[in-house]
């Protein structure tokens, strides 16, 4: 069942601001513009890094950003046709790169049809172009289960499944045993923000949750020297493992940009952290290049960080090369995906962690301090990836600096 997930990093990006679509168009859209080929323009750049997942964002018909969904089973008509999308998929199966699309189905736009008949007296929090769904409604149920094998038929391998921390457990319970009757090998991970995590999993039959918790940890911890926090965090995770294998991250199009947060020199502690601990992580598009952009709340305060690409990649620059050694040491070692990480070393400026099974170990060593410090090494034999200097069980890092190694 999904066995590929144990194997899958993913690529996540915006396709509306990815590929320059007006995202607040004045009219709908109605004779496609074929956008989607921008993405398929990177998808080498995807292999190059490592990653073998490209997540996409909304991609169906929408009135604005694409979260106000009005037709589930067409292609948003800014970014193409269905023919523009078999050709991406297409191109990302020829490479070895499975596909994760969007799932809306908490709440629609208010011309969805979805909306006249099945929609409760409410609004999205506080949106009012968004309805959401009677959930309770077994019409509601089957439109979830059409849509997601419709694309499923047609090669997706995956859902990411929107405002799952607003739509009841029970409501996933229906719908995903249905979908994974005809699509045995497909991968579930739902948005959620807070709450029972495990108890989540376990009513809803999601196969994972997004990692708000750690990804709050990680950059909370880097970005106001306090490692204490980053550290707990940790803790958390590792507790989540006894019931699934969380979706982690350090950015995505919902929040300000990794380099933005923490400064772009301290981009690799987080990524490092993220790569060396358990979990099924993804990138956000743009931050393997310390791309910055702020995340404001205000009409297009989601701009900033979801912006317009390039058509072909840029040059590599020093923290595209940081992300491309790190992957490659977590594609050496298959099994950090569970593995439970210690800390080993754990002060305000410094961190030390050391993530094993019983025959290999990854410890990853970062220093916030603007000196040189000497940490544990914590039974290293090799300096994988960083800047750090190993000797007699110690690892010497510089101002700033971090080092992940090898047992």
């Amino acid at each position: 069942m999904n066995a590929w997930a144990d194997h899958v990093m993913w690529w996540h990006l915006y396709p509306l601001g990815f590929t320059g679509a007006p995202v607040r168009p004045a009219a709908p859209a109605s004779t496609p513009v074929h956008r989607l080929g921008r993405i398929e323009a990177w998808l080498d750049h995807v292999v190059r890094l490592g990653l073998n997942g490209i997540a996409l964002g909304p991609i169906f018909a929408s009135e604005t950003h694409g979260y106000d969904t009005v037709d589930h089973f067409r292609i948003d008509p800014r970014l193409g046709d269905e023919a523009d999308f078999d050709r991406l998929v297409a191109a990302a199966h020829d490479r070895g790169v499975r596909v994760q699309l969007d799932g809306v189905f908490n709440h629609v736009g208010r011309t969805h049809p979805a909306a006249r008949r099945y929609a409760l007296d409410q609004v999205f929090e506080g949106h009012d172009s968004l309805v959401v769904l009677d959930h309770d409604r077994p019409e509601v149920a089957d439109l979830a289960i059409r849509v997601m094998n419709h694309w499923l038929d047609r090669g997706v391998d995956a859902w990411r499944l929107d405002a799952a921390y607003a739509t009841p457990p029970a409501f996933w319970a229906r719908v995903l045993p249905e979908v994974r009757r005809d699509h045995p090998d497909a991968w579930f991970s739902g948005e959620v923000i807070h709450g029972d995590y495990p108890e989540i999993i376990r009513v809803s039959t999601m196969d994972s949750l997004t990692q708000y918790e750690l990804w709050q940890a990680i950059w909370h911890g880097i970005a106001d020297r306090n490692f204490y926090e980053t550290a707990h965090g940790l803790k958390r995770h590792n507790d989540l493992l006894a019931t699934f294998v969380p979706s982690t991250f350090t950015g995505n199009h919902d929040v300000t940009r990794l380099a933005s947060a923490i400064g772009t020199d301290l981009v690799p502690h987080a990524v490092a952290i993220l790569l060396t601990v358990a979990g099924v992580p993804s990138i956000y598009a743009g931050d393997e290049y310390a791309w910055t952009g702020v995340k404001e709340q205000r009409e297009g305060g989601d701009d900033a960080v979801r912006p317009e690409f390039p058509p072909q990649p840029p040059p590599d620059n020093n923290t595209l090369n940081t992300h491309r050694a790190l992957i490659a040491i977590r594609r050496r070692h298959p099994w950090l995906l569970r593995a439970h990480t210690d800390v080993v070393h754990l002060a305000n400026h410094q961190l030390v962690l050391r993530t094993a099974t019983d025959t290999a170990a990854v410890i990853t060593a970062l220093n916030l301090a603007d000196k040189q410090v000497s940490l544990p090494a914590a039974d290293a034999t090799t300096l994988a990836a960083g800047e750090g200097a190993l000797s007699d069980s110690v690892v010497t890092l510089p101002a700033r600096g971090w080092a992940v190694l090898t047992a």
